[in-house]
C-alpha cells in the first residue's frame, strides 16, 4: 500500500541530469529509513515522469512494493553509468550516425539520396533500449497497481505527427481522460516503447512510433511542448507533490557572463535544452503557488465554491549550476563523441570548456553522475527538517519537529 495523503512523485526531463533526482530520492529514503516508519509502504502513490525523469519514474514505479530497494538498484545504475550503456560512443557508431547527421546540415539532402542515407538523430541509443529492458520490469505494474502498491504511473510525450504533448498513464482505478489545448492524456498499459519515446532528447535521439487511437505517431521528448508538469499527478489523484527538477530554478542576482563571441551552435543548442527542459516547471511551480496565495485569501464559503485547491508541494531542485559541474567532466567523454561535439562547438575542460550546458544532457559518466547524486543527497539533507516534516516522518529518537511545510520552490 501507497502512504496517505495521496504523495505525488513528479520527475522532469534533462538527460543525464536526472541522476540529480536519484540523489535526492536516495536521501529521502534514507530519512523515511531513520524516521522508522512502515518501510512496506510506498512513499508515492503517483508517480509522473518525463524524458530521463520518465526512466526514474518507471524504474521506482515498477518496484513500488520495495521502494528502498527499487532506489539502490536505481542509484547504482547511475552510479556507474558509461555513455556506451546509453548511445553508441565507438567510432563506428558515431560515424553511422552522428557524423552522417552533421553532413546531412552541411551539403543537404543530395548526398543523402545518392547515398540513400537516412540519419534519424545525432546519437544512436540502441544500447538505452536494451538497458532499459532489463532494468524495468513493466510486467510488474498491473500487479502492483492491483495490490494497490501503486495509485497510477504517467510517462509524457510529444508527438511529432499531431504536434500534441500526450501522457500515457495506467491507473489502479478508472481516471477520466483530460484534455486541454495541444494536452491530451491516454490511458494505456505503460511499455518500454513510451518510455523511450519519453526520453528521446530532440534531434539527439531518434523518435519512436507508437499507437494512438488506432494509428500510428511519431513521439519525442515529452518535455517538449510541456506547459504544466505538475498537471498529470494532480489530475491522477495527487493530494500533495515532491518535484524533482534538474536544473536551478532560479538564477542569483548580479551574475555576470561574459561575452566569448558569436555563440556556437553548441551555446544555442544548450540553450534551447534549457527552455525545452527547464523553464516549464518553473513556471508551472510559480502558477501553482500563486493560485495557492489566491486560495488562501479568499473567504471560507469562495473556496467551496470554486474547483480549484491548495496543492501542497515539496520542490527540490539543484542549488549548483549544473552546467558548471558538467564544464569539470565533459574531458571524460569517449574521444570519438568529444570529437562529433567538436564540430558543434563543445570543447575543453573546466574554466576553458566550451559549450558544457550542451554537455550537460548528454554526460552519462560515472564522474558526472556521481556528483549530482551526491549534490542532489546534499541538498535534501540541507533541508531534512523540511522533507521529514512535509511526510510526517520524525526521526525514530529525538523531538518532534511542529513546523508545517508550505510549497515552497528553493533550491
Amino acid at each position: 500500500m501507497y502512504e496517505t495523503p495521496l504523495t505525488g512523485l513528479v520527475l522532469t526531463g534533462g538527460g543525464a541530469r536526472a541522476a540529480y533526482q536519484v540523489g535526492v530520492l536516495s536521501a529521502i529514503a534514507r530519512l523515511r529509513r531513520e524516521s522508522g516508519t512502515d518501510l512496506k509502504r510506498n512513499p508515492f502513490g503517483v508517480i509522473c515522469g518525463t524524458s530521463a525523469g520518465a526512466i526514474n519514474a518507471a524504474a521506482i514505479a515498477c518496484q513500488a512494493d520495495r521502494f528502498d530497494a527499487a532506489v539502490e538498484v536505481l542509484a547504482r545504475v547511475w552510479r556507474e553509468f558509461h555513455v556506451d550503456q546509453v548511445y553508441r560512443a565507438d567510432s563506428l557508431g558515431v560515424i553511422r550516425s552522428g557524423a552522417q547527421w552533421l553532413t546531412m546540415l552541411s551539403i543537404g539532402w543530395v548526398l543523402a539520396r545518392w547515398r540513400r542515407a537516412r540519419p534519424r538523430s545525432l546519437l544512436d541509443n540502441s544500447p538505452l533500449a536494451e538497458l532499459l529492458g532489463r532494468a524495468v520490469q513493466f510486467d510488474r505494474l498491473p500487479a502492483l497497481l492491483g495490490s494497490r502498491h501503486l495509485q497510477a504511473l504517467a510517462l509524457t510525450a510529444s508527438s511529432y505527427s499531431s504536434g500534441e504533448h500526450v501522457t500515457f498513464y495506467q491507473a489502479a482505478a478508472p481516471v477520466q481522460p483530460w484534455t486541454r489545448t495541444q494536452r491530451v492524456a491516454v490511458p494505456t498499459q505503460v511499455s518500454l516503447p513510451h518510455l523511450l519515446a519519453s526520453s528521446a532528447i530532440p534531434f539527439v535521439f531518434p523518435a519512436t512510433e507508437l499507437e494512438r487511437d488506432g494509428r500510428r505517431e511519431w513521439f519525442g521528448d515529452g518535455s517538449m511542448r510541456q506547459t504544466a508538469p505538475i498537471s498529470p499527478a494532480i489530475h491522477l489523484g495527487a493530494q500533495r507533490l515532491v518535484i524533482i527538477g534538474a536544473g536551478r530554478m532560479h538564477e542569483p542576482p548580479g551574475r555576470q557572463v561574459p561575452n566569448t563571441g558569436y555563440p556556437s551552435l553548441a551555446q544555442i543548442a544548450g540553450h534551447a535544452m534549457s527552455g525545452i527542459f527547464l523553464d516549464a516547471l518553473m513556471l508551472d511551480v510559480e502558477r501553482m503557488e500563486r493560485i495557492n496565495r489566491t486560495l488562501a485569501l479568499l473567504p471560507e464559503a469562495a473556496r467551496k465554491q470554486t474547483p480549484l485547491q491548495p496543492i501542497q508541494a515539496l520542490v527540490i531542485a539543484p542549488s549548483q549550476r549544473l552546467d558548471d559541474i558538467a564544464a569539470r567532466h565533459q574531458a571524460h567523454l569517449p574521444a570519438p563523441v568529444r570529437a562529433l561535439l567538436r564540430g558543434v562547438g563543445v570543447s575543453g575542460s573546466g574554466q576553458d570548456a566550451r559549450g558544457a550546458a550542451l554537455a550537460s544532457y548528454l554526460l552519462f559518466q560515472s564522474s558526472y553522475t556521481q556528483e549530482l547524486m551526491a549534490l542532489g543527497a546534499a541538498d535534501v539533507q540541507a533541508r531534512r527538517d523540511e522533507v521529514r516534516a512535509f511526510f510526517g516522518w520524525h526521526p525514530a529518537h529525538g523531538p518532534r519537529p511542529h513546523a508545517e511545510v508550505q510549497a515552497t520552490s528553493q533550491g
